[in-house]
Order: structure tokens, then sequence, then C-alpha cells
């Protein structure tokens, strides 16, 4: 079993449920990397955080490994799940690999945190449970994430547009980004 502070190789991990060849494969490692790299400048302009550097990158490469499980085929992924699906989904994958820190941000990264009370009153296919990022390594993978599609690999999304995004899915959501922005931005 791990913990969050062994050195586990992400790629590797990627390479276990991934054809290196594969278009899935290619959008996860480009996304991936992008998230991980706005995560890090974040964290090392912080070091009042003492956040875990090293977790950080793993956790945010490893983040969205669950989307091969779903239907997705604009990203190379044919699963059978609903795309919302893909963050507990990692979060077994990862377990099953002895990775429990790093399953928990898979979990909890979905738009800014999904509560059960959400999923109860949208009906959401997710397990009736909190879907929240909880320590400040992952509320910043979470918060990180937002800024880069899997469409559109070589862009990273503005503030504007990322709210802009994100209000789709209620003030709650909208707000806690906003939060984000000012706490991460200090």
């Amino acid at each position: 079993m791990y913990d969050r502070f062994t050195y586990v190789n992400p790629i590797k991990i990627i390479e276990k449920y991934y054809d290196a060849g594969s278009d899935a494969y290619r959008i996860l490692v480009n996304h991936s990397r992008s998230v991980a790299e706005k995560a890090m400048a974040i964290a090392r302009s912080h070091p009042e955080m003492a956040l875990d550097l090293r977790f950080v990158e793993q956790a945010a490469m490893l983040h969205d490994i669950g989307i091969i499980r779903c239907d997705a085929p604009e990203i190379g992924c044919h699963g059978s799940h609903a795309y919302i699906c893909h963050g507990y989904l990692g979060a077994d994958m990862l377990r099953a690999e002895g990775l429990e820190p790093h399953a928990l941000v898979c979990e909890r990264h979905t738009g800014t945190g999904i509560s059960a009370a959400t999923i109860e009153e949208q009906h959401l296919p997710l397990p009736q449970r909190n879907f929240m990022p909880v320590t400040l390594e992952e509320q910043l993978i979470c918060f990180a994430d937002k800024f880069f599609s899997k469409t559109k690999l070589d862009r990273e999304k503005s503030v504007e547009k990322t709210l802009a995004s994100l209000s789709k899915y209620g003030e709650e959501t909208v707000e806690r980004f906003r939060y984000w922005c000012k706490y991460f931005s200090q």
C-alpha cells in the first residue's frame, strides 16, 4: 500500500490501462501534463501552504485515469459509463493499485466537487456520497483542471471562460471556483 509520500510513476500506471498509441492515451497524458504543470506552478508560488509537490504532480497526472471506462468517443474512450462517472471509476482503478490518496483526488475533482445532495437532487449516476475536494492538494488539482479541456489540448482557458463553462452547474460551483481564484492567486 502506498501513501502520498511514496514515489509512483504515473505514466507506468496509465500504461496498465491505456494503449500508449491510442488517442485516449495521448489526450489523457497531454491534458494531465497541462493540469500538473499549472498545479505545480501554483504550489511553488505558495511555499507557505506547505503542499506536497511530489504528490500534487503524481495525482494531477492520474486524476482523469477513469475516462477510459466512459463513453466519450470524441476523446477516444469507448467505455459503458457516463462521463460524469470518470472520477469514481478512476478512484476504483487507483485503489486497485494501492493508491488511496491519489484515488481521493480522482473521485473529488469533477466540477468543483459534487455533494451528495446534488447527486440526489439531480439524479446523477454516481454513488450517493460526497465527492468534494478536502485537502489543499485535492482543491488545487481540481482548480487547475478547470482551465484545460480534453478537446482543445493546446489552450489554457481564461478565468472568464472557465467561469462561463462552470455557470451551468450552479452558483455554488461558481462561488467555489471564485474562492479558489482568490486563494491560489494571492
